[in-house]
């Protein structure tokens, strides 16, 4: 299915190979089965380590958050909303992972083509441990409804500012 411009898309991107890493993708499996999905007209995709292959999703949404493990600084399964300009400033200078180059290369490329919503989100979620494990680690699977429930708030405000 592809999205339409009033179509909000929420993006969960992370290796669910290596524990914490997987953070963004499982957010996006319990945001998916949340009410608020159809209510609020959200896409919920898990783009897993997918890059450039997203590019056709980002571009046809009218709006996008994505969600992703990140380094923030602060203890694990701390939650950091960062929106519009603050978004594009931490992606270009946070701490590098293996899918942090493809997130850069597919804003960059929705620059080129202007297509970057004007309403976009990162919700950052600091992992405990990214080695080799398919389970998150106690504090950033705690982080899941919170994460959640502060995309929900987000793109509530964006319905209602409409």
């Amino acid at each position: 299915m592809q999205a339409s411009r009033d179509t909000i898309l929420v993006l969960g991107l992370g290796n669910t190979l290596l524990t914490d890493e997987a953070v963004g993708v499982r957010v996006a499996e319990a945001l998916a089965a949340d009410s608020a999905v159809e209510r609020l007209g959200l896409r919920v995709l898990d783009g897993g380590t997918m890059g450039l292959t997203l590019l056709v999703e980002m571009e046809d949404a009218g709006a996008m958050v994505i969600v992703d493990a990140a380094y923030l600084e602060r203890p694990p399964g701390s939650i950091e909303v960062f929106e519009g300009a603050a978004m594009d400033k931490f992606l270009r200078t946070r701490g590098r992972n293996p899918h942090d180059i493809g997130l850069d290369d597919l804003m960059d490329a929705l620059r080129l083509r202007e297509a970057v919503p004007g309403r976009r989100a990162l919700v950052g979620i600091q992992p405990a441990d990214i080695r080799v494990g398919e389970t998150l680690t106690e504090a950033v699977a705690a982080a899941i409804p919170q994460a959640t429930a502060r995309i929900i708030a987000l793109v509530e405000g964006w319905r209602t500012a409409q």
